[in-house]
């Protein structure tokens, strides 16, 4: 009798146990197939992104990257003293002005939206035609563009730096074998520089690097509702995005979503081919949260709108409000500030 007691005894802990943990809160614990889902979308996501981490950077001397950040913050690269590189791609702001179009050094206004100067050494080409190889090349054509920097010449401002005794110093110490260390393709080279230097860490790259606990459940759910709707078609590798141009209206005008007050053909302005017409480089999406408005002439400010904007003249989808959400949650998991020390 004692034993059917005893067994009694143990078969009803047992089972009360096993009800008390179902009623447990979960905390961290996974089970097989929760570990099995989130290895499934990892694995998913290391074949179309890539983290910062695996960019192998030149190694660029730090005084190079000083002169570099000092000709960026420098009004006098501006004909009339008024603006520098950091007025439209302002360091302390992610690398924009968060302007629709910006003011240039007569106060007149540019035709397209300044983007930010953080990671686009990533991207395979500049502006948003893509009319520039590299960052050095890129930071060349603003400074002599009328609307902007409105310099006349590059030699207008070699001669400009070149009265100034300490660029004459600083000039000399990066370009040690340049029998004349102040040219124009030095300036812009030692910008670009320092332009390789923007960049940072963030939560989607530590989870691209293996941490599973970087991104939460929500924020999961957001990287595979930016999957399933396709966004990866042109929002892939390390920038996720900046490695190709796309026709802007693929389903449709995007004007007409847009609400944009100039129709821009985008590439088609450089090349004159009728199949270059709406043609734009696919921006990079890191930071996307913080660089609004949105869009090659900065139409839309919500993110959410320019979300849902491209899902219909992109993918021909109408994004779900529920997906929408999640893929907005996602989207902020991009979001890196540089090294404070680049700002000042």
């Amino acid at each position: 009798m004692k034993r059917i007691l005893a067994l009694s005894v143990l078969i009803i802990t047992g089972l009360a146990c096993s009800n008390e943990d179902k009623n447990k809160p979960n905390y961290g614990v996974t089970s097989t197939e929760e570990k099995k889902e989130k290895s499934d979308l990892m694995k998913k996501a290391t074949t179309f992104f890539q983290p910062i981490s695996s960019v192998t950077y030149e190694d660029i001397p730090a005084e190079k990257v000083e002169l570099g950040k000092k000709l960026y913050n420098d009004k006098r690269l501006s004909k009339n003293n008024t603006i520098s590189c950091n007025s439209c791609h302002q360091l302390n702001n992610f690398g924009v002005d968060n302007l629709s179009t910006s003011p240039g050094d007569s106060e007149e206004l540019g035709d397209r939206n300044s983007p930010s100067t953080f990671y686009a050494f990533l991207h395979t080409s500049q502006f948003w035609d893509g009319r520039a190889v590299d960052v050095e090349e890129q930071a060349s054509m603003p400074i002599l563009n009328p609307i902007e920097h409105g310099i006349p010449d590059e030699e207008y401002l070699v001669q400009k730096l070149s009265d100034i005794e300490e660029y004459q110093n600083l000039f000399a110490s990066v370009f040690k074998k340049d029998k004349e260390p102040i040219t124009f393709k030095n300036i812009t080279n030692a910008i670009g520089a320092f332009e390789r230097k923007l960049y940072a860490t963030s939560k989607f790259d530590e989870y691209l690097d293996g941490d599973e606990n970087a991104l939460s459940t929500k924020e999961k759910k957001g990287l595979q509702a930016f999957i399933d709707n396709q966004c990866i078609t042109c929002h892939t590798g390390v920038a996720l995005g900046g490695h190709m141009k796309q026709k802007f209206g693929l389903f449709g005008d995007y004007w007409e979503l847009t609400g944009s007050e100039k129709i821009d053909t985008g590439l088609h302005q450089v090349t004159g081919k009728e199949s270059d017409k709406y043609i734009f480089k696919v921006p990079s999406l890191r930071n996307i949260e913080k660089t609004y408005p949105y869009f090659h002439d900065g139409s839309v400010k919500d993110l959410a709108e320019a979300v849902k904007i491209m899902g219909k003249l992109q993918s021909n989808k109408d994004i779900s409000d529920e997906d929408l959400d999640l893929i907005i949650t996602f989207l902020k998991t991009l979001t890196a500030d540089i090294d404070e020390n680049l700002k000042s």
